[in-house]
């Protein structure tokens, strides 16, 4: 759906599908390589299991069943990385997954318990919310997402994709959003205001129409602002050592 090896060029690190919204073996194992020859993190990607709608949609599963299929993509992921002589890095859930881990407390335990019993250093990349806290209670270390090109509502959670203007298209008001967001730590709303956000990574959608040019734009804008581009482990690192 979108330029991957071009993206590549430009991220420090790649939130990978991991075959149950998009990708497939070949796909994971392509690349996986290309992120370890480029020196880009590994990150899985895990989903509602929704080829149909690219994971965009709810569905009505159970906690259990979503840290399962969690396991199992994460397995899957990992397998590669293992074979090319690197691992996985964090992990974020994608699309429909990602907002409700924000909010349903259920779920969110669910994909911190995986993590957990996966690898206790597994970076969880999240939205403030219900999983940030349920990472950091298990004492995961927690990356807080930026999201470039997605609205806010004024509590914080993305305005739904059914709505007009959820996804911002203009590339001079996204690049301007992500610098400020990053510099300043706000972002305004859909309702005019500035809501206070933490980016410890900006997250930009690979199947966005232009996503590579607008992901060059927002990376030479943020390093002109004097801002430093690491893969996440180094962030939180840095982040650890200045507080």
């Amino acid at each position: 759906m979108g330029d991957d090896a071009a993206l590549l060029e430009v991220v420090s690190s790649a939130n990978i599908a991991c075959g149950f919204h998009a990708g497939d073996p070949d796909i994971m194992h392509a690349t996986v390589a290309e992120c370890v020859r480029r020196g880009v993190s590994i990150g899985a990607h895990p989903s509602f299991p929704d080829l149909r709608g690219f994971g965009r949609r709810a569905m009505d599963l159970t906690a259990d069943e979503v840290r399962n299929d969690v396991l199992y993509q994460f397995g899957a992921l990992s397998a590669f990385a293992a074979y090319h002589g690197t691992s996985v890095a964090h992990i974020a859930p994608h699309g429909r997954l990602g907002n409700l881990v924000a909010t349903r407390s259920d779920y969110a335990a669910a994909v911190a318990d995986a993590a957990a019993r996966l690898n206790p250093g597994l970076i969880v990349l999240a939205q403030d919310g219900e999983l940030a806290s349920a990472a950091a209670e298990r004492q995961l270390p927690v990356g807080i997402v930026g999201i470039a090109d997605r609205a806010y509502e004024a509590d914080g959670t993305l305005v739904p994709r059914g709505r007009p203007g959820a996804v911002i298209h203009d590339p001079a008001a996204i690049v301007e959003r992500t610098v400020r967001m990053v510099c300043e730590g706000l972002i305004e709303t859909v309702a005019g205001t500035d809501l206070p956000i933490i980016a410890d990574t900006v997250l930009l959608h690979g199947d966005t129409p232009g996503a590579v040019q607008l992901a060059r734009q927002v990376r030479a804008e943020l390093e002109n602002a004097g801002v430093t581009i690491a893969p996440l482990a180094q962030v939180l690192a840095a982040k650890e050592k200045v507080a």
